[in-house]
């Protein structure tokens, strides 16, 4: 008879012991042991389903990355293009709900957060709450279930359904390699803060964020014009409490503002977009343009890169943001050819990149993408990658370490 310690997404802290009839499953990798079978628990939301049980010597542990923004702010454009860098297309698990949120590659799993909604669509509205107030989500199962991830354990996570607005059954989602958890509040609440290996934050202007959700509700989502205007207007007292305050905590903050080479610009198709890396962060060193640590402006040479009215200028320097010490690297404009991209990743330094050229692969890879001519396309593929390298890194770092200790 095996005894090990159990996690639930009711508790973390509970030991069992577990036999090993038939039913009950069990396989050996080196030293690592692992124990799991099902059983039936009542869920929160009502009805039962099934759990599954881990015991696990916990010797290899899950990358966990945040991804926070507000609605309609590109957080799916950049998880494609983030899955992309790791290999292998990501799609819903097999089998499973048509509608759920979650998307699994080779070695990611993304895991939207709108499935912690504790409120569906109707009791929201008889609540006269919005997705983004705390008292709409369960930050306790959110914790309890990123954790016991992080720590190789499965779970099973509720699914929040967008077509019809209800809490749907659960599905079992099983430790990737590297988890993303994207959605409204990945880093509001300080629990499930400090388990995050990394954090990104997509700041868009409140000029460019009402261009985009127009684009995204009403093309898609079949919204009209007047219903998205007042759906804004009441989530911005929320998105100012709940969420925007959210982009202190962030390693990097990719922020989308109109151009300022337009005088006057009202259209909003030209993009002034910066990316703020915060210094200090373990296994993450910012990018920089030139010279680290100057303060530099570049416009690129018009032959070497071709750019139609109003042209690309480039701008990097340090700086503070929240009381903490950034680099930032800016660029405003866009790109006519993405071919010639390579001309400015050349000239970019702490990229993480496995080849000269990988940046500019990847971006005419996903020139199909939105905000593949601009610098959202270019930030994002970017910290893609640099989210590679972490991982890389404490990968390597857990590999050498029972080495290190054999030795010893």
């Amino acid at each position: 008879m095996a005894v090990c310690p159990v996690y639930t997404t009711q508790s973390l802290n509970s030991t069992c012991s577990i036999s090993t009839p038939s039913k009950t499953h069990f396989s050996s990798h080196h030293n690592h042991l692992v124990f799991y079978r099902t059983s039936k628990r009542t869920s929160k939301r009502g009805g039962s389903s099934s759990c599954v049980i881990t015991c696990s010597a916990g010797d290899s542990q899950t990358v966990v990355i945040g991804l926070a923004a507000d609605s309609g702010c590109g957080k799916s454009t950049f998880m494609r293009r983030l899955t992309s860098v790791f290999g292998g297309a990501a799609e819903p698990p097999k089998g499973g709900n048509p509608d759920s949120n979650t998307l699994i590659s080779d070695m990611t799993t993304v895991i939207c957060l709108d499935d912690y909604h504790s409120l569906d669509r109707t009791g929201r509205k008889e609540k006269g709450v919005t997705a983004l107030d705390p008292r709409a989500n369960d930050f306790d199962l959110m914790y309890e279930q990123v954790k016991a991830l992080k720590s190789g354990i499965a779970v099973d996570k509720p699914i929040y359904n967008h077509v019809t607005g209800l809490l749907d059954p659960p599905e079992l989602i099983k430790p990737p390699k590297i988890l993303v958890i994207e959605g409204l509040h990945p880093m509001f609440d300080e629990r499930v803060r400090d388990l995050l290996d990394f954090s990104i934050y997509l700041d868009i202007s409140n000029e460019v964020k009402f261009a985009w959700k127009i684009q995204r509700d009403m093309a898609e989502r079949g919204h009209s014009l007047e219903s998205i205007k007042a759906s804004i207007e009441a989530r911005k007292p929320d998105f100012d409490a709940f969420i925007d305050p959210q982009k202190q905590y962030a390693d990097a903050v990719i922020e989308v503002l109109p151009t300022q080479l337009i005088p006057d610009d009202n259209e909003g198709k030209v993009l002034r977009v910066r990316l703020i890396m915060k210094e200090g962060v373990e296994h993450f060193s910012p990018v920089y343009l030139f010279d680290e640590g100057s303060t530099i402006s570049w416009i690129p040479c018009g032959r070497k890169l071709t750019c139609s009215y109003p042209g690309i200028k480039f701008s990097y320097g340090p700086d503070t943001y929240f009381g903490h010490e950034v680099s930032v690297l800016e660029m405003d404009g866009q790109f006519d050819r993405l071919d010639e991209l390579i001309y400015v990743e050349s000239h970019l330094s702490n990229l993480s990149t496995k080849f000269y050229g990988e940046v500019t692969q990847q971006m005419l890879k996903h020139a199909d993408f939105p905000g593949s001519n601009n610098g959202t396309g270019l930030f994002q593929t970017i910290v893609g990658l640099k989210i590679r390298d972490l991982y890389e890194q404490i990968t390597a770092i857990k590999t050498a370490a029972p080495l290190q200790a054999t030795k010893a």
